[in-house]
């Protein structure tokens, strides 16, 4: 719709007295009005700030913004963001020219160095309102910030702030520049108006409170000292964004949110006197909603952290956190809102958000190009209805009414009702309050542990196995510093208790990390948490540093936390039957790759500081095994290969050079370490280098040179066999091709039939005497399992030089194909897939579970029950079998 300039100068003079004396008092910009030329309109109110008197100057040009932005608002030349923008970027300037001018003032010549304001509100997320307050927090550094010499650090910041405040709030015949709140910070009540950046940091370090946390969403170093500012926010973003739940801070934003309203004394719907802002379904109702789960979730999800209302709510719906249609409804209704605000300030600019009574509510509406104030509240009556009833469920989910209840209570109902089970577990439960537990001996976690109590008794008299998850529970409880957290998250999401039960009583590796690190089942609490893991370069993202000055043994603990959380995620997953083992061991191994390429990237630039780098030559990393196969299991080592690019000869260009081979074989050292050896957060994976040129006996790394030289001439059959698993998982794309060339001419080599033959049989024979199986389950080690699957596969790849691919069940496809392998083949590969990557996590002993742990088991990999398990299994190796016969013309004997 082409914008009416017209229309909105005869509104603006008609139903806003503001407006009409700005446009009376600037005859120049309201020619430029009148023409429709918005652009030279701004730029006209911009020029207006020009002039020796600082105070005088930002009083014009805020006055010429507000005409030019209001009347190009009006007409719908500006939209809300536009505008929003516009008196944000208005803010920034202002403040900083205030800043500048205070210091410079006191000190002739001096920059704002060491002098910093953060916006917050608002004002940080880029969204002032029309007549809108400013609420920075004005920072300095006594080493750098410019002062008189005889004057104090301190004092000299308050004599600033002051003058600051001045410049900006006092009102002249010209008006004001911007109303300054200073109230949000650190301990208002009795700190200085500017405060030291160390006072803040310990402040937010340790004082601060949750709705503070809330307050920094937005924030942003807007003017003064930005770098510094930006810095200061990089220090305290651990403060707002916390990767493990704090229930206790989520309980404190919900008594925040109720007392939004339980303050809130106007109508109680739109009509005169209601308040746009802080009434039912209002603007702050949307912005607390957006803040609230991003407070929860951001943590654990840098995408989440958004200063702009709207941009968090998209950003919410894209997460799966919120729903699309609550995302839309909120995101236009926060739009609507914010216009309707606009119109309201402009009659007077006044910061009001209470809608008028009488005359005065027609000309709000007629402004806004409505018929009257009736029409204004039947819109607004839908409106914040709707947003309303959303904002209802937040506090549902934020608040937890008082649910402790005495356990005699409990148990004399179930007494009553006759259910001895649930008496016995009842009673056991009751028994932890006795003081074994430190985590049970402050009242607060008792009285949290009492609400989760019945729910608990209810939920284990129906798991499957409810001796083995109580077991379990006793030694995650006794493992945890403090279990408030836990029993909060349980009470406020009663589904993850069932899915912790069947964690604890089918899961002995996930059980075991829980006890390690109980955070890990905040990952549980999003929508996505049954998702698969995103592609490589999503997670490495992820697990990719938030702070360039982040230390290095921090990048290595983000890498430990991030793969953990998605390993036991897809442990969840795998436990539910959520998806197919299949995609599981894909999942696993992309997580695994991601952590390799962050642990290489972030090993390398640690390495460079004190060697520098070498010119042309990069590390590369080989996967094999079942990370080059793309089907890792819970289990699984990482069978690595490093190598290296360029020449060997030279040396790097660091403080200390070093030649390319030492160079290489250190920095190889520095990556496995970076995966294997245990931080504050733990290992992660055992990394396994044996498959490389020469074994154990030969060096971590080599060149790419001499490893093609060695595989043509020096390498075992084995070793080539290795190879067909091969894949590079990290390493520039230019030097990983030429390294994937070498490995297809060492696989296509021409070989004699019958000695690979031999060689082939003669390797499975002696590996079946000194690796025997370690149970029934054990669909890798029996015969007629994944090893002479994979011994068969790699046999027919070799001789042919056909079906070249890493991946185990592509290549039994495409021999298959070649009608080189019977079609069977490929369920029995998928079938023993399956059952390796389910029973690594659900029977790690490789023993048929008991009970119902083994109907867990059975229903991951497809199967109706162990016993049809078992059958899919002696099928599957029986297939194994006869192919083997086919292509060896040689017996295999399966054993029952």
């Amino acid at each position: 719709m082409a914008a009416d300039w017209q229309s909105a100068l005869e509104r603006a003079r008609v139903h806003a007295p503001f407006l009409a004396r700005g446009l009376e008092r600037q005859p120049e910009l309201a020619g430029l009005l009148a023409k429709g030329q918005g652009e030279e309109a701004l730029a006209w109110a911009a020029a207006q700030g020009d002039g020796p008197d600082i105070a005088a100057a930002l009083r014009r040009e805020r006055l010429a913004y507000a005409v030019a932005l209001a009347i190009g608002d009006l007409a719908g030349a500006f939209g809300l963001d536009r505008v929003m923008a516009e008196l944000s970027a208005l803010a920034d300037r202002s403040l900083d020219r205030a800043i500048a001018s205070a210091i410079a003032r006191r000190v002739e010549g001096a920059g704002s160095d060491g002098f910093m304001a953060l916006a917050l509100g608002k004002h940080g997320a880029g969204e002032l309102n029309y007549s809108s307050d400013i609420d920075p927090i004005l920072l300095y550094d006594p080493e750098r910030m410019a002062r008189r010499e005889r004057d104090e650090p301190g004092e000299a910041a308050q004599r600033y702030a002051r003058e600051i405040v001045a410049l900006l709030s006092d009102v002249t015949e010209l008006g004001y520049v911007f109303r300054v709140d200073l109230r949000l910070r650190p301990a208002s009540e009795v700190s200085p108006l500017a405060i030291s950046r160390d006072a803040a940091l310990t402040h937010y370090e340790s004082s601060a409170l949750a709705w503070e946390r809330a307050a920094f969403i937005r924030a942003r170093a807007c003017s003064g000292d930005v770098v510094a500012g930006a810095e200061f926010l990089g220090t305290i973003a651990p403060f707002v964004w916390r990767r493990s739940l704090d229930f206790g801070a989520i309980e404190e934003i919900g008594r925040l949110t109720s007392r939004i309203r339980d303050a809130y004394k106007g109508p109680r719907r739109p009509g005169p006197g209601f308040d746009l802002k802080k009434g039912r379904g209002g603007i702050r109702e949307i912005e607390f909603f957006a803040q609230t789960h991003q407070l929860i979730h951001g943590g654990r999800n840098p995408a989440l952290r958004l200063r702009g209302t709207r941009a968090a709510l998209d950003a919410l719906a894209q997460a799966g956190i919120v729903s699309d249609e609550d995302a839309l409804l909120l995101g236009e209704s926060y739009d609507r809102l914010r216009v309707l605000e606009h119109r309201l300030q402009m009659i007077d600019d006044r910061q009001t958000h209470a809608l008028p009574a009488g005359d005065a509510l027609d000309h709000v509406a007629r402004l806004e190009g409505l018929a009257d104030g009736a029409a204004l509240v039947g819109e607004l009556e839908a409106l914040t209805d709707a947003v309303g009833r959303r904002f209802d469920r937040l506090l549902e989910t934020t608040t937890s009414p008082d649910r402790a209840r005495p356990v005699a209570d409990l148990e004399a109902e179930l007494a009553q009702a006759g259910d001895e089970r649930a008496l016995r577990l009842a009673e056991r439960i009751a028994s932890w309050l006795d003081g074994d537990y430190r985590t049970l001996r402050s009242a607060s976690a008792r009285d949290a542990f009492r609400a989760i109590l019945p729910a608990m008794v209810e939920a284990l008299g129906k798991a499957a196995d409810p001796d083995r998850a109580i077991v379990r529970f006793e030694r995650l409880l006794a493992s945890l510093p403090s279990a408030i957290n836990l029993f909060r998250l349980l009470d406020a999401r009663p589904g993850l208790l069932d899915q912790l039960l069947r964690v604890l009583a089918f899961a002995p590796p996930l059980a075991e990390a829980l006890t390690r690190h109980a955070a890990l089942l905040d990952t549980l609490i999003d929508r996505s948490a049954l998702d698969l893991p995103g592609d490589v370069d999503t997670l490495a993202r992820a697990m990719g540093p938030v702070d360039a000055a982040l230390p290095y043994e921090k990048l290595l603990d983000r890498i430990r936390i991030v793969t953990g959380e998605q390993r036991f995620a897809l442990g969840v997953q795998l436990i539910e039957a959520q998806h197919d083992p299949l995609e599981i061991a894909e999942g696993l191994s992309r997580v695994a790759e991601a952590a390799l390429r962050v642990a290489v990237k972030e090993a390398s630039t640690e390495f460079e500081r004190l060697h520098g780098r070498i010119a042309g030559s990069d590390l590369l990393v080989l996967g094999l095994g079942r990370l080059g196969g793309s089907a890792l299991t819970h289990a699984s080592d990482l069978d690595l290969v490093f190598l290296f690019s360029g020449n060997p000869q030279g040396e790097s260009d660091g403080p200390r050079p070093i030649g390319p081979t030492l160079y290489f074989n250190r920095l190889a050292q520095r990556v496995s370490a970076a995966l294997s050896v245990p931080t504050s957060e733990g290992a992660l994976y055992e990394i396994d280098t044996r498959l490389r040129p020469q074994g154990a006996q030969g060096p971590l790394a080599v060149s790419v040179e001499a490893f093609a030289k060695y595989q043509h001439e020096a390498a075992w059959t084995w070793e080539h066999m290795a190879l067909t698993r091969a894949r590079v998982v990290a390493g520039p794309a230019g030097p990983a091709s030429r390294l994937e060339t070498v490995l297809h001419d060492v696989l296509t080599m021409p070989r004699d039939a019958a000695g690979l033959r031999a060689d082939v049989l003669a390797m499975r024979e002696e590996m079946a005497v000194h690796k025997r199986p370690k149970g029934p389950l054990d669909a890798k080690l029996l015969r007629g399992g994944l090893v002479d699957l994979e011994f068969l596969v790699h046999f027919l790849q070799l001789r042919d030089a056909a079906a070249l691919t890493p991946r185990l069940g592509e290549a039994c496809g495409a021999l298959i194909e070649r009608g080189m392998l019977p079609g069977e083949i490929q369920s029995a590969h998928d079938f023993l897939t399956r059952l390796i990557v389910g029973a690594r996590l659900l029977a790690p002993d490789l023993e048929m579970p008991d009970g119902a742990a083994a109907e867990v088991l059975a229903r991951a990999c497809g199967c109706d029950g162990p016993k049809t398990l078992l059958q899919a299994l002696a099928q599957a190796r029986q297939g194994v079998a006869a192919a083997w016969q086919s292509v060896f013309q040689e017996k295999l004997e399966i054993e029952t």
